[in-house]
């Protein structure tokens, strides 16, 4: 008789997920997916406001990543305002996202990943947490603390505070950065970077220890895509849209992030909140792509910082020159754009532009719509608004990183259940496993499921026993 598995919820992520596990009658995986089950209408409520106030509204979608929701919404009303933000307010805003970077990848790794990798997939779940990474390796967790409050620092010195900043407006930012937070800032960055080569190290360690597990888990062919310069360097803030297949072989190339609706499209499915986006030359299933650190350093010819450039070369020769398939690699990439980022920082803070006041750029007509697009840590992230004639907002259209990344997480958790769960000898490492393959993408699930689409609403009701009484399902575009 069939059985199935469920994890419920996932441990070590943001937002509410379940995995469920099919064993055929032999106890072995027949299939596995990732749910998600959160239900959250932005798209829907925030038509009818203008569209000035969405940067400080569409960044309450998340508290881990609100500065990359508040740099892509301010970019999409800087487009509707038809205006480019003067040069000083420009290198401020980068210097935020910066700062996202930095922390966000820093909680990543060493407070959501680490447990895994320091204290054992196997280690007592009781232990394998924060805490217990704190009791194991008190240095290591109090630099990675460190290392993720400076890059939160750099955002209050910027935004105003450490979560949710006000500081993006149409045109540019009402905020200068003072003199004294710069060279305060700058008194951090060498501990900051000490912090991202311990992290370095830790990871390096850890693959040369588990070669062959590393390299198979979770691995598989799959199209990359993320923004690149002009000249394909990596870039975070503002570039244009390259993707890539399997083999490195290039499918598109320095297209307009304006134009990414004729670029990708979004596919449903009846068991999951979330979307799947695809490349539309290829059709769904086939155009699923992978985003984030993996996959932006799988397509960029290069980083324009020396250390970070100097691990990508070392990161290159794990496939000797081909795109790195395996998700736990996706670690590895986290912490190279970590020392990217700090790179990025001390180069801005250096700037002689960074402290001026000449903040914001006039504009006097709107446009009807606005498209604003970013690298957020977790990867590509699109905003997009239309409004009326009084700049209400008429439709709004958001494609986080975690959806672009939902079939490469159903992959992976397909993967790993098949090569490590089996029904008939079940324990709790087994399931960890598969917890894990989710975790090396970092999803944002509270940023993921904000659409009125195709997916369903499904109610089930239950009797005292757990038996199912009744079910109802209503397609969201009925309610």
């Amino acid at each position: 008789m069939s059985r199935v598995i469920k994890i419920d919820p996932i441990t070590r992520v943001e937002g509410h997920g379940r995995v469920t596990i099919h064993l055929d009658e032999s106890g072995k995986v027949a299939a596995a997916r990732f749910h998600v089950v959160e239900f959250r209408g932005f798209e829907k409520f925030c038509e009818g406001r203008h569209f000035s106030e969405m940067p400080t509204l569409t960044e309450r979608i998340c508290g881990i990543c609100p500065v990359s929701h508040h740099l892509a919404s301010a970019k999409a009303v800087d487009a509707i305002c038809d205006v480019k933000p003067p040069p000083t307010a420009r290198l401020l805003r980068e210097l935020m996202h910066m700062g996202q970077v930095v922390q966000s990848h820093a909680l990543s790794f060493f407070h959501l990943s680490a447990p895994d990798l320091l204290l054992g997939f196997d280690c007592d779940p009781a232990q394998r947490n924060v805490f217990g990474l704190i009791a194991a390796h008190p240095d290591i967790a109090r630099r990675g603390i460190r290392l993720r409050q400076f890059g939160q620092e750099v955002i209050a010195a910027v935004g105003g505070r450490k979560i949710h900043p006000d500081v993006c407006v149409p045109g540019g930012m009402n905020r200068v950065l003072k003199i004294e937070d710069r060279d305060r800032l700058l008194s951090l960055v060498d501990e900051a970077r000490e912090a991202a080569r311990l992290g370095m190290q830790l990871i390096l360690d850890y693959y040369e220890k588990n070669k062959d597990a590393v390299k198979q888990f979770a691995s598989f062919s799959s199209n990359y895509m993320g923004l690149v310069k002009p000249d394909g360097m990596l870039e975070l803030y503002d570039g244009l849209l390259r993707m890539t297949g399997p083999d490195g072989a290039m499918l598109e190339d320095l297209y307009d992030p304006s134009r990414y609706l004729s670029l990708i499209a979004e596919a449903t499915e009846d068991w999951t909140y979330l979307k799947f986006p695809f490349y539309r030359g290829m059709g769904y299933p086939q155009g699923s792509y992978r985003v984030g650190p993996l996959a932006r350093l799988n397509i960029c010819s290069g980083i324009d910082t020396p250390e970070a450039q100097k691990h990508l070369d070392a990161f290159r020769q794990v496939s000797y020159g081909r795109a790195v398939e395996g998700s736990l690699y996706y670690h590895y990439a986290r912490l190279i754009e970590v020392m990217h980022g700090i790179e990025k920082i001390e180069c801005l803070l250096n700037d002689a532009q960074i402290c001026r006041d000449e903040l914001i750029a006039e504009s006097h007509h709107i446009v009807p719509e606005g498209i604003g697009v970013i690298e957020a840590p977790r990867g590509t992230l699109f905003h997009h608004y239309k409004v009326d004639e009084h700049g209400a907002i008429v439709g709004v259209n958001l494609i986080v990183a975690s959806g672009q990344n939902n079939y490469a997480m159903n992959k992976a958790v397909m993967e790993v259940a098949k090569e490590y769960v089996d029904g008939n000898k079940l324990n709790e490492p087994m399931l960890n496993r598969v917890e894990a393959a989710i975790r090396c993408y970092d999803p944002c699930l509270s940023c993921s499921t904000h659409a009125i689409g195709q997916m369903p609403l499904l109610i089930e009701l239950l009797d005292s026993h757990g038996l199912h009484v009744d079910r109802m399902m209503r397609r969201m575009t009925d309610v």
